[in-house]
């Protein structure tokens, strides 16, 4: 509930510091003396837009502060998910800064407009005639219903299984979307594969395929020079063997005048032996050789393969090649089993659709259930407020598609007199006859839920004496459970308030300025006397001002 309300330097508002307690709060004054001051100055605390041209005095700072006991509304959630401090004492705060510029505060941590207005919904509920709109609209009619029929937690559920019925749906999609792009790659993917396949690459050792190939493709060469290194090294007399023999012989004979001609002996001896083991080599090599060209043939394709293969996927070692054929091949496997994602995810979806349409007949069996309850509240309220033959007719037809809330279609028809047809509610019912419907609507839910405090201003235009009385006693009884202001000018519905407030204008050195004040018990008799009578209050007026208090 508003607990109090501050306002410094806003319209014709100087500082105006104001109390409120629970019940019936009832707001009067006459035309022009700042009442709408007053709720365009809430307004801003709620959400609105600031504008410069709302500052008294434009090189000041324009403050507006109001505090709620929220203790009852169980807002910690909300709270948490607009990241702002939760405290059961919420004080919000608007100010107009001199240059313009507007900030927020909730319980002194600064806000978005957004974050405001999506709390500041769940506060309190300005309603004025231009709200009755509020009816005709399908969003609110469903709310009325579902509050009577008690869905809740019905909806909670069906909003929870829709939300993930869309992804799921959604991810069927995208699944679908690639299967049909992977379907066009998948024969190239094939093809690809199998080609790299035909080569064992993790075999493969490309400088031991073109050492093969060297080898094979210059047989002749090799077995011709092996020969000829052999001859040179071995032939009598001339060989490198018989030479080096020779020089042995002769360093052997001076090896014993100094280590200097031993060492150079041993190191000939050394050069013998390795020559040994090269002509054993020479011999082995060019055992072993010889012509095969099918062999040629065989490594040559293989070395032709790799090499094409590192050109047509542009890379250059072997090891690349297989992590492509590893991608290629996961690419197929994907295609493949692409199927079974798709059935798996369709076969959830219609096990989601079998829960989301029995939650959705839950929903709509429970509002046909409540509606004749409702329709019976309604005309048997409205018929106390001078609308004795109003009917309604509330049709609910079931859809094939889901809905943010269900499966139903809702329309509210109305007929406001005998001999006339059920229409429309928007079409069927004047301003006067939405406001007392809206009314009766809000009284109604009060019995259901918890609402945000309301604000009636000046619901009760064009009512009658005796209408505005019935009018006064459903505030009154919807205050028992909720807090309820209206600013009225029936004295009818001004005598039923719990306390009292008057709005009025004074000049202060020329200057006008708009005070609001809480009246006691004498001065509220004055005011409903002068509701009553006018300025010149007369005996009469008073007796009948202090009648309707009493």
């Amino acid at each position: 509930m508003l607990t109090s309300l501050y306002i410094k330097n806003y319209a014709l508002i100087d500082e105006l510091s104001v109390q409120f307690n629970s019940g019936l709060t009832i707001i009067t004054g006459e035309t022009g003396a700042g009442k709408s001051i007053l709720l365009g100055g809430l307004s801003l605390v709620l959400g609105k837009r600031a504008d410069l041209s709302q500052v008294k005095n434009k090189d000041e700072k324009c403050v507006i502060e109001a505090s709620f006991d929220i203790a009852n509304y169980n807002l910690k959630s909300l709270f948490l998910s607009l990241d702002l401090d939760y405290d059961v004492q919420t004080i919000i705060r608007r100010e107009i800064l001199p240059s313009g510029k507007s900030r927020a505060f909730v319980n002194d941590v600064p806000t978005t407009l957004e974050s405001l207005v999506a709390l500041s919904t769940h506060l309190i509920d300005i309603h004025s005639q231009h709200q009755t709109q509020q009816i005709i609209q399908d969003d609110y009619q469903f709310k009325v219903i579902d509050a009577l029929a008690d869905n809740g937690k019905n909806l909670e559920l069906y909003s929870e299984r829709l939300m993930t019925y869309k992804s799921l749906q959604k991810s069927l999609e995208i699944l679908k979307a690639s299967k049909a792009d992977l379907i066009k790659e998948y024969d190239y993917n094939l093809f690809l594969t199998k080609e790299l396949n035909e080569i064992d690459l993790e075999s493969v050792d490309v400088e031991d395929l073109e050492s093969q190939y060297e080898q094979l493709n210059n047989v002749e060469i090799i077995g011709e020079k092996l020969g000829s290194s052999k001859f040179i090294l071995s032939r009598e007399d001339q060989g490198v063997m018989d030479q080096l023999n020779l020089i042995k012989q002769e360093l052997n004979k001076i090896s014993g005048f100094g280590k200097a001609y031993e060492s150079l002996e041993d190191r000939v001896s050394s050069v013998n032996v390795e020559l040994d083991d090269i002509v054993a080599e020479l011999d082995k090599l060019e055992a072993l050789l010889s012509s095969d060209p099918q062999e040629l043939e065989r490594v040559s394709l293989k070395l032709q393969k790799v090499n094409n293969l590192f050109q047509k996927h542009s890379v250059s070692e072997v090891d690349e090649l297989i992590e492509i054929k590893t991608e290629l091949e996961s690419k197929i496997s994907n295609t493949e089993s692409l199927d079974e994602s798709i059935i798996e995810k369709e076969k959830e979806i219609s096990n989601l659709n079998k829960e989301l349409n029995q939650i959705a007949t839950t929903i709509s069996n429970q509002r046909k259930a409540i509606i004749p309850v409702l329709i019976e509240k309604l005309e048997k309220m409205l018929s106390g407020l001078g609308m004795p033959n109003a009917k309604f007719k509330i049709e609910l037809e079931s859809l094939d598609s889901f809905l943010v809330n269900g499966k139903d279609r809702l329309q509210f028809l109305f007929m406001a007199n005998k001999g006339s047809s059920f229409n429309a509610l928007k079409k069927a019912a004047s301003g006067g006859e939405l406001s007392r419907i809206m009314l009766t609507i809000k009284s109604i839910l009060s019995e259901y839920m918890q609402l945000p405090s309301i604000m009636f201003d000046e619901i009760d235009t064009g009512v009658s004496g005796e209408i505005s009385n019935k009018m006064g006693s459903i505030m009154k009884q919807m205050s028992g459970r909720m807090q309820v202001f209206s600013i009225t000018h029936l004295p009818q519905i001004a005598a039923k308030g719990d306390s009292h407030f008057k709005v009025f204008k004074t000049d202060i050195d020329h200057v006008t300025h708009t005070q609001l004040k809480r009246l006691d018990e004498d001065q509220r008799i004055v005011e409903i006397a002068q509701m009553l009578g006018g300025t010149d209050i007369t005996e009469s007026a008073m007796a009948h001002a202090k009648q309707l208090l009493n």
